[in-house]
């Protein structure tokens, strides 16, 4: 019994040449992985067999095992972030989601510069959030692999990577640069509309396989 990695939702060239294959191999392939290869080493021993990822992600905070809430939180940070990426163009924000951005941030220019202030600005590994907090929209980051279940009434709508692995291989050591390429160019926007009316924690939920 083990949870599993899930594939990636569009092809690993899809997104060129805003990220790269070869990216994709060693984020998706070797990192994302590596998670998973971790917390399957701790089914048996930590008792989480029959337990979806999410619960054991709730069960770690409990039990204040920070080792498991890392990794566990990992596997669902990168889930959640494959999924909130779209080639160039294909996507839009729906109206609802357009009147929010406009409301708290002037525009989506504004979104991105703001949610891109908050990746480069964070110290160290971790995300970048984007979020409902009630009726608005709010940018905040995360460290390591701290997930937004972690906090009170807000839903996740979109995230962005900023552990170096994300962005070495096609940008070295430029996050900056990183950041507002790919908040700039290839956003799944129909996944952060859904986010709004979805239950978005489930989008990267997943079960213990037989």
């Amino acid at each position: 019994m083990a949870f599993s990695l899930p594939p990636l939702p569009f092809d690993r060239a899809a997104l060129e040449p805003v990220l790269s294959a070869e990216s994709f191999d060693y984020h998706h392939g070797k990192h994302h992985k590596a998670y998973v290869d971790k917390v399957n080493g701790w089914i048996e021993e930590k008792g989480l067999e029959g337990k979806s990822l999410v619960e054991v992600i709730r069960l770690a905070k409990d039990r204040n095992d920070r080792a498991l809430a890392n990794q566990a939180g990992q596997i669902w940070n990168h889930d959640f972030f494959w999924q909130g990426l779209a080639p160039e163009g294909s996507t839009r924000p729906s109206d609802k989601l357009a009147r929010l951005i406009e409301a708290s941030f002037g525009g989506q220019d504004g979104l991105v510069e703001k949610m891109a202030e908050a990746a480069v600005g964070h110290f160290g590994s971790g995300w970048a959030w984007l979020v409902l907090a009630g009726d608005a929209l709010k940018v905040t980051s995360l460290h390591d692999g701290d997930t937004p279940l972690s906090l009170e009434n807000v839903k996740p709508l979109l995230t962005l990577d900023v552990w170096e692995h994300a962005y070495y291989i096609d940008y070295r050591n430029e996050r900056p640069r990183f950041a507002k390429t790919v908040l700039g160019k290839v956003v799944n926007w129909d996944f952060v509309s859904q986010n709004i009316e979805q239950d978005s924690i489930a989008k990267a939920d997943q079960l213990v396989d037989a």
